[in-house]
């Protein structure tokens, strides 16, 4: 007979009596278990009686297991055991003694930024070690976080997750599976193309719920959810709590991006937006290296007027300039420390490239052809700076794979030159148009060929007709 409830007198399934229910929820009641032997105490999750005869849960509660029991993390929950005792299926798991970060929240509100970032910190390090095995989780959210009575975070309910490169036939193409409220838009239209990204967007949403005590998305229903999604209808933490950090703001606004290429790229580096501190061991002296791991200190003032300082990596500050969280780069002063000073993006070869102006719109062709398409906008402040971006005269734009955006090595500014076949013409920019003189030769064309076409057909024609008369 399947478990479930608890009567009077102890029920026992497997190895394990059930001592008391802990948990319910979709996909399983979760018991708090004991081993026959070893007297251990355990979770103990049972598949609802309604749902053994559904392949597809029976599939995905197996998974659960294989998964969480190749994961051997602090972070992530450890699966032991899973079975069948007569009709019932169930998975056996570490006891977490503690509770979910949605209890916490539910009964004390918001938190701290401080012990949010913590808290949040350790999910990361879990979902990172799952990412590097190629698993995605595909439903991050308080529920699925508990904290021990010891303050340790650790993540749970692997039922949903993807393998990076494989297929199980669970995900229905065009169905998002996940909670909508933290769910990515784009795992909204298709849960077989989540990728790490979904996750961090996952991880910054329940953040938001944290420091702000609300959801990050107010909706009538799924559409209504993707559509606030996708349009980025959100208010800025800090608008909601004045209070945070522009840091914490920053990083959850860029994590939260509804375009998957202006997240983070892992979980280590949307922890890095978050503390300001790489979680990267910097490999030997290398000076690139140690480079692109240097904090900057930027000032920027936004539209309402408002002068902001935040602090982050060139990495960070590259893609945040591009996703426009930071406004106009015109408008921003940048300084190697907190002291300044501060000066113009255009005055470092680490941020030039993001304050120049196309002279002509480039396609990828073009840009081959004209390697000189982008110049900066001015030249550069001091001596140093010129000695950054010194280049030869054949200039090329260079593809920044991490960040696609474009890369300068700028030469000294030359005359537009144009070479049709035969002999070389120079033509000088002394905005003549062709248009006017081009629009007058076409007219006369039509004109004659109007005549010559009437002289040829129509007038012997007339002739005749005439005679007869």
């Amino acid at each position: 007979m399947p478990v479930d409830n608890l009567s009077d007198h102890m029920q026992t399934i497997g190895n394990y009596d059930l001592v008391e229910k802990i948990a319910e929820g979709g996909m399983g009641t979760v018991y708090r278990g004991r081993h026959h032997v070893t007297g251990e105490i355990v979770a103990v999750k049972v598949v609802p009686p309604h749902l053994l005869s559904n392949p597809v849960v029976l599939k995905r509660f197996e998974q659960e297991y294989n998964v969480a029991s190749s994961i051997d993390h602090p972070n992530i929950v450890k699966a032991l055991d899973f079975g069948r005792a007569g009709e019932s299926r169930y998975l056996v798991m570490e006891y977490v003694d503690g509770e979910s970060l949605g209890q916490k929240i539910e009964r004390d509100g918001k938190m701290s930024e401080k012990d949010a970032i913590r808290i949040i910190s350790q999910v990361a390090l879990g979902l990172q070690r799952a990412h590097k095995q190629g698993m995605i989780h595909r439903d991050v959210k308080p529920d699925n976080i508990l904290i021990t009575r010891d303050g340790e975070v650790k993540l749970t309910d692997l039922g949903l997750v993807k393998e990076i490169d494989a297929d199980l036939n669970l995900t229905r193409t065009g169905r998002g599976l996940g909670t909508p409220h933290f769910m990515a838009p784009e795992q909204f239209r298709n849960a077989k193309k989540a990728d790490a990204r979904c996750d961090i967007y996952s991880l910054a949403a329940t953040l938001y719920m944290m420091v702000t005590g609300q959801l990050p998305f107010q909706s009538n229903g799924p559409l209504d959810a993707w559509m606030k999604k996708i349009n980025n209808e959100i208010d800025a933490p800090i608008k909601v709590v004045p209070t945070l950090s522009e840091r914490i703001d920053w990083a959850i606004r860029r994590a939260i991006s509804p375009e998957p290429q202006h997240r983070p790229e892992s979980c280590a580096e949307f922890v890095e937006d978050l503390t300001g501190h790489s979680t990267k061991q910097l490999a030997g002296t290398d000076p690139a290296l140690r480079a692109s791991n240097e904090y900057w200190y930027l000032v920027y003032t936004d539209e309402a007027a408002v002068v902001h300082s935040v602090k982050g990596t060139i990495k960070g500050i590259r893609r945040s300039l591009v996703d426009g969280l930071l406004g106009d780069a015109e408008n921003i002063r940048v300084a190697r420390t907190k002291a300044g000073p501060f000066e113009p993006l255009k005055r470092h070869a680490e941020f030039r490239d993001l304050v120049i102006q196309p002279e002509k719109v480039a396609t990828p062709k073009s840009a081959a052809a004209d390697p000189k398409t982008l110049q900066p906008r001015t030249k550069p402040g001091s001596a140093e700076d010129t000695a950054a971006i010194q280049a030869s005269a054949d200039s090329t734009i260079l593809e920044n794979t991490s960040l696609g955006i474009p890369a300068v090595q700028a030469g000294p500014a030359k005359p537009k030159t144009m070479v049709p076949a035969g002999p070389q013409i120079q033509l000088a920019d002394r905005g003549v148009s062709w248009a006017p003189e081009l629009g007058r030769l076409a007219m006369l064309l039509f004109v004659f060929g109007g005549i010559g076409i009437f002289a040829t057909y129509a007038l012997p024609t007339l002739i005749r007709y005439i005679r007869f008369m």
